[in-house]
C-alpha cells in the first residue's frame, strides 16, 4: 500500500522502518519542525531514505484545516494514514482522505484512559492490566473503532518508562504493523467502543502532579510511579519543591532505622535510610524511594538527602583524562548551541531533551563497554564536571547507589594493609549474627586468632534464602538482559584481579596456602573462572525439535534454558576462594542467585567476595555470605523450601547425609564432589624426571589439602626403588615454614584438628606395617605444622591404601613389570573415583589405561592440569555434577519444553 506516516519519536521512527521491511510504499513522512536545529528520529530516518519529509508547524489554525497543507498532503496520494505516535491535531479533511482511512497507536485498553497521559493514568489507576489499542480514527478523542488491542500484565514496580520499554514500545511496533497487514488483506475489524468503563483524564502536567499525602501506601506509590518520569510527583519539602521517582511498596519499613525527614502534610515523617526514603501512607503501611530532584534539577540518590553535598571529587589519572575529553566531545556534538564545554555547563539547562539523554548514554557505551551507564545517572550527573566524576566512580566501583558500610578488620601483613569484612552479608549488607554469635577465626601459620567472625544462626540462613529468592522472582536480577549479567560479572572479575594481593594474602593466612600459589591459584584460577563463565551468560540456548505433527495443524516444539532460582552452595577449606568461583560463577552465569556457606575455618576470602560484588554492582540478594556451622546452616539450606539446588564440596559422609535432606525436604537438584583416592600408576617407560617432578606435585601441592591429589601411587617394580629414593631427595628439599615467605614451598596444615588426623593417619599406617621412609608427624613450631611423610610397602589392605588423608602423605605401591590389568584392577578397587594418572611414553598403554581407569578427570603424564573449560566431577562415591566447562551450567539449568500448535 502506499502510505502517509504521520507522527514523531523513534516510536514512529520504528514503525516506519517496519513498514518499508514488510514492502509497503512510504509516499510521505508528517513530523513535527526541528528542535533546536535537531530533525526528529522519524524525519531523519526518512530523510536518508529520500522518502518526502513535511515538518508542519500546524495543521489547523482557528480550528479551521489550513488548505495549503491539506493540498501538500494530498498531492502524496496515501492510501493509508498511518499515525504511531502523533503529538498535533490532524483535521478530518486528512484523517479521510485516503482510500482506507486512517488509524491510531493509542498507549491503553481504550475505551479506558483516552487522552494524552494514558500509560500514566493507567498507573495512577492501579491498573492491573496495561496495553495499547490501534483504532481507526474518527472526529472524536480516541474514540473511533477498535481494530487490534494487546495487554500485558503491570508489575508491582512498573513505572512509565519500563512499562513502555517492556511492553508498549516493542509490542506496539508489532501491533501497528500487523493492523496495516490486516488491512491489506481485507480483514481489519471495526469494533465499536463500548462508553461502559470509558475515562477520559487530562494531560499530567508537572503543576498538578503533586502528592496529596492523605492516602494508602499503595495509592501514593501509584502516583509517584504513574508520574515517573514526566511529569514527577513532587512535595514541599525544606521549602522547595522536591520530585520523588523509583517507588517500591515494602513491608518492613517502618522498622527501618534512618534519619526522619519532615514533609508537611504527611501522616508522619520520612526516614532516610540506607536503602532510600522510607515514605508512610495514611495506612500506616509503607513505600520507598531510590532517588530525589531538587527545583534546580539536580537528583540524587534519596539515601543521600541529608549528604548531598559531601561528595569530594575524583583525582583523575591519565587514562580517566583521555576518557573525560573523549565525552567533552560527545557533548559538543549533542549541545551544538554551546561554543564550549566547560566543568560547570549543565546538559539540560544547554538544551538537552530526553532523546539526547538516550545518545549520550549510548555513546559512553561505544567507549567503555564496560560502564553500565542508565538514564536516570545522566539525570543525577547533569554538570560535565558530575558526569565525569559519576562515570569514574562506576568504572573504579565506587559509584554504589547506596554507601557499602563494611566493618573492617585491618591488618599490616605482607607489606600491604589488608582490609577484611567480617559479618554475614545478607540482601547487599554486611549485618551481625542473630543474637551477636561470633567465633574465631584462626590463622594456621601460628594458632592465634585473626578476627571474630560472624557465626551464621538458622534465622539468617531464611533471611538470607528471603532475600535471594525476592532478588530473583522480584528484582532487578531476574529481569536483567545475559549480555548485562554477563558484564556485571566480567565486572567483579576486575575487581578481583584489581584485590588479587589483597585476596592471596587473605587466603595465606586464613588457609595457611603458600602466597604465591594462592596467587596463581587460588585467586587467579577464581578470576579466570568468573572471566570463563561471563562469556556463558548469553550463549545459553535451547533447541528446536522436530514432533509428529497433529493433521491438519502444525506443531512447533522448542526447549528453554532457564534458571533454577535460589541455589545454596556449600565449599570446604581447602581452597576458599576457589571452590567458591568454582560453583557460584556457572550458578550466577545462568542467572540464579545464591547462598553460600564457606567452611567455618576458613570465612574471610568469601566474606570479603561479598564485598566485592556489592561494589560490582549486583543487585541486593543475589549473593549472600554465611559463615557458620555446617550442621547448622548447611542443615538448614538443605532442608529450606525455597531453596531449588544445593551445590556441595566436601566428605563423601556429610554429601549422603545432604542428599538425603535434599529429597526429603522437597526433591531439590543437587550436586555433589565429595572424596577421593585418585591412583597414580608409574610404568617403568615413563619420563622418570617428569614422574618424580609431577608425582609429586600430585600428592604434596597445596600441602596435600586437594580433592584430586594422588592418594596412592602404584610404581612398576623395575623402577620403584629408583623413584622412592628421588622422591624422597625431593621431599628433603621442601623449605616448611611461613606461607607468606616467597621461598617457602610447604605451609601450615589448614587447621588443628586436621593435623591431628594426619598425625593419627600416619601412626595408623606405622602399625598396620607399612614403611614409613620420612615424615609423619607435627614439627615441633607454633602453627599446625606438618613434615610431608613417604609410605612404601605399602597393601592393599592397609587402612592407608583405602582411606584418604587429604594431606600431604605419599602412599607407594610397586606392582610387577608388564601386569597393565592388574595393576588397572587395584587402582580400581576402591568406591571413589574423583581423578587418576598415568605416566608413560607409551601412547597405546596410555590411552589403554585412561579408558579403563574410573574416574571422572585421567592425566596422562601430568598431573594437577585443571583448566576452567574442562568439565570436573567424580565418579562412583566421588559424587556425581560437573564444575567448570559449558558442562558446569547445566547443573544451574532446568530444561522447559514449549509445543506450539498453529
Amino acid at each position: 500500500m502506499k502510505i502517509a506516516v504521520i507522527g514523531q519519536s523513534l516510536f514512529g521512527q520504528e514503525v516506519y522502518k517496519e513498514l518499508r521491511k514488510e514492502g509497503h510504499t512510504i509516499v510521505g513522512v508528517f513530523t513535527i519542525p526541528d528542535k533546536d536545529g535537531k530533525a526528529d528520529p522519524l524525519a531523519t530516518e526518512a530523510e536518508k531514505d529520500g522518502v518526502p519529509v513535511f515538518k508542519f508547524p500546524r495543521w489547523r489554525l482557528k480550528g479551521k484545516a489550513i488548505p495549503e497543507v491539506v493540498k501538500q498532503y494530498g498531492a502524496v496520494g496515501a492510501e493509508l494514514n498511518v499515525m504511531p505516535f502523533c503529538s498535533q491535531f490532524i483535521p478530518m479533511e486528512v484523517i479521510d482522505c485516503p482510500k482506507h482511512g486512517s488509524i491510531i497507536y493509542h498507549p491503553s485498553i481504550l475505551p479506558r484512559h483516552r487522552g494524552a497521559s494514558a500509560i500514566n493514568w493507567t498507573l495512577i489507576h492501579g491498573d492491573k492490566k496495561a496495553g495499547f489499542t490501534v483504532f481507526w480514527a474518527d472526529d472524536g478523542l480516541d474514540t473511533g473503532p477498535i481494530l487490534l488491542q494487546r495487554e500485558c500484565d503491570v508489575e508491582p514496580d512498573d513505572t512509565v518508562n519500563t512499562i513502555y520499554k517492556r511492553f508498549l514500545f516493542s509490542e506496539g511496533i508489532k501491533g501497528t504493523v500487523e493492523a496495516v497487514k490486516l488491512i491489506a488483506a481485507g480483514k481489519a475489524p471495526k469494533i465499536p467502543q463500548t462508553e461502559e468503563g470509558a475515562t477520559y483524564e487530562a494531560i499530567q502536567k508537572k503543576e498538578n502532579a503533586k502528592i496529596d499525602w492523605n492516602q494508602s501506601a499503595e495509592a501514593l506509590h501509584n502516583w509517584i510511579r504513574g508520574n515517573d518520569k514526566v511529569p514527577g510527583a513532587w512535595a514541599e519539602v525544606d521549602g522547595q519543591r522536591v520530585t520523588f521517582y523509583g517507588s517500591t511498596l515494602v513491608d518492613n519499613g517502618a522498622t527501618a532505622s534512618g534519619q526522619p525527614l519532615e514533609i508537611p502534610g504527611a501522616s508522619r515523617p520520612g526516614l532516610v535510610t540506607k536503602g532510600g526514603l522510607v515514605l508512610f501512607g495514611n495506612d500506616g503501611k509503607t513505600l520507598l524511594v531510590k532517588n530525589v530532584q531538587f527545583e534546580d534539577g539536580k537528583m540524587i540518590a534519596a539515601a543521600q538527602y541529608f549528604r548531598s553535598g559531601d561528595s569530594a571529587a575524583v583525582e583523575l589519572n591519565e587514562e580517566e583524562k583521555a576518557f573525560a575529553e573523549a565525552m567533552r566531545a560527545v557533548w559538543r556534538s549533542i549541545l551544538t548551541n554551546v561554543e564550549e564545554i566547560v566543568d560547570s555547563t549543565d546538559f539540560f539547562k544547554s538544551g538537552a531533551a530526553s532523546m539526547d539523554v538516550v545518545r549520550l548514554v549510548e555513546e559512553v557505551k561505544l567507549r567503555a563497554s564496560e560502564l553500565q551507564l542508565q538514564n536516570e545517572d545522566v539525570y543525577m550527573a547533569t554538570s560535565f564536571q558530575e558526569f565525569i566524576q559519576m562515570c569514574v566512580r562506576k568504572l573504579r566501583g565506587e559509584d554504589g547507589e547506596e554507601e557499602l558500610v563494611v566493618d573492617y578488620v585491618e591488618r599490616n601483613v605482607n607489606n600491604m594493609t589488608i582490609r577484611m569484612p567480617h559479618q554475614l552479608f545478607i540482601n547487599g549488607e554486611f549485618v551481625d549474627a542473630e543474637g551477636g554469635k561470633t567465633y574465631k577465626s584462626i590463622n594456621p601459620t601460628d594458632g592465634q586468632p585473626i578476627c571474630d567472625v560472624s557465626l551464621a544462626q538458622v534465622a539468617d540462613v531464611d533471611r538470607a534464602v528471603a532475600a535471594a529468592k525476592e532478588a530473583f522472582e522480584e528484582g532487578e536480577w531476574g529481569k536483567m538482559n545475559p549480555r548485562d549479567r554477563g558484564r556485571l560479572i566480567y565486572r567483579l572479575a576486575d575487581l578481583m584481579e584489581q584485590h588479587q594481593e589483597e585476596l592471596a594474602t587473605i587466603e595465606a593466612i586464613d588457609s595457611g596456602a603458600v602466597y604465591t600459589l594462592a596467587l596463581k591459584t587460588h585467586v587467579g584460577m577464581s578470576i579466570q573462572t568468573f572471566r570463563y563463565f561471563a562469556g556463558w551468560c548469553d550463549k545459553i540456548q535451547g533447541t528446536t525439535i522436530p514432533i509428529n505433527q497433529a493433521r491438519p495443524n502444525r506443531n512447533l516444539t522448542f526447549t528453554k534454558r532457564e534458571p533454577i532460582g535460589v541455589c545454596a552452595i556449600v565449599i570446604p577449606w581447602n581452597y576458599p576462594l576457589m571452590m567458591l568461583a568454582w560453583k557460584t560463577a556457572a550458578c550466577l552465569a545462568a542467572g540464579n542467585t545464591v547462598v553460600l556457606k564457606p567452611a567455618q575455618v576458613t570465612p574471610l576470602t568469601a566474606v570479603k567476595f561479598a564485598e566485592l560484588t556489592a561494589r560490582a554492582g549486583f543487585p541486593k540478594g543475589v549473593v549472600n555470605i554465611l559463615p557458620g556451622a555446617g550442621s547448622l546452616v548447611g542443615q538448614r539450606l538443605s532442608d529450606h523450601p525455597d531453596v531449588r539446588k544445593l551445590g556441595f564440596t566436601g566428605s563423601t559422609e556429610i554429601g549422603k547425609h545432604i542428599m538425603k535432606s535434599c529429597a526429603v525436604s522437597n526433591v531439590k537438584k543437587v550436586s555433589l564432589e565429595l572424596g577421593g583416592k585418585s591412583p597414580l600408576i608409574i610404568f617403568s617407560d615413563c619420563d622418570m624426571d617428569k614422574a618424580v617432578r609431577m608425582g609429586m606435585s600430585s600428592v604434596f601441592f597445596n600441602k596435600g589439602e586437594n580433592c584430586i591429589a594422588a592418594g596412592r601411587l602404584f610404581v612398576e617394580e623395575p623402577i620403584h626403588d629408583q623413584f622412592v629414593q628421588r622422591v624422597v631427595e625431593e621431599v628433603k628439599k621442601m623449605k616448611i615454614g611461613d606461607p607468606l615467605d616467597r621461598s617457602t614451598d610447604h605451609g601450615p596444615q589448614n587447621h588443628k584438628a586436621h593435623l591431628d588426623k594426619l598425625v593419627e593417619y600416619c601412626q595408623a599406617g606405622v602399625k598396620e606395617g607399612a614403611r614409613l621412609i620420612c615424615g609423619g608427624k607435627h614439627i615441633d613450631r607454633p602453627g599446625f605444622f606438618f613434615d610431608p611423610a613417604v609410605f612404601t610397602d605399602v597393601t592393599d589392605s592397609m587402612f592407608i591404601a583405602k582411606e584418604e588423608s587429604f594431606g600431604p602423605v605419599m602412599i607407594i605401591s610397586k606392582f610387577q613389570a608388564g601386569d597393565v590389568d592388574a595393576v588397572l584392577k587395584r587402582a580400581n578397587a576402591t568406591e571413589y573415583g574423583l581423578a587418576s594418572g598415568v605416566f608413560t611414553r607409551d601412547i597405546s598403554k596410555a590411552l589403554y589405561v585412561s579408558d579403563k581407569l574410573q574416574a571422572g578427570t585421567v592425566f596422562v603424564n601430568t598431573y594437577n592440569k585443571t583448566d576452567v573449560a574442562s568439565p570436573f566431577g567424580g565418579f562412583k562415591q566421588s559424587g556425581f555434577g560437573k564444575d567448570l566447562g559449558q558442562e558446569a551450567l547445566n547443573e544451574y539449568l532446568k530444561t522447559k519444553a514449549v509445543t506450539i500448535e498453529y
